[in-house]
């Protein structure tokens, strides 16, 4: 039913906006109705819809089944919304320094023996 586009989006919207206008409002599904079909909490059905919560695996796999698509299709709008969302505060994310090994030293690492 729904595609995510290889090349990234300029600000996607969160996969909760999909589902309230192309899923419920499409339908004419009110949030306790879906929540309902798709066993889950109205609680965690609306903040879904409300763009307060995150696509989780679990969600994906019910949201598959109810309106279309794939869980891998939900579970890439979560990304998509969440690298964008990152992205604009990647200036501020400061990340210290860490050793980088050589490849090979995770080969001779796994021959060393612990006892």
């Amino acid at each position: 039913m729904f595609g995510v586009n290889a090349m990234p989006m300029h600000n996607p919207c969160h996969p909760g906006e999909i589902v309230k206008y192309e899923c419920l409002d499409a339908l004419g599904l009110t949030i306790e109705e879906a929540a309902r079909g798709l066993g889950v909490s109205i609680d965690e059905m609306s903040y879904l819809v409300n763009e307060e919560s995150r696509v989780s695996a679990h969600m994906a796999v019910r949201l598959s089944k109810a309106f279309g698509s794939t869980p891998e299709t939900w579970l890439r709008m979560q990304m998509a919304y969440d690298l964008w969302q990152a992205r604009d505060v990647t200036n501020r994310i400061e990340v210290k320094g860490i050793k980088v090994f050589p490849p090979d030293a995770y080969d001779d690492a796994a021959h060393v023996s612990t006892g």
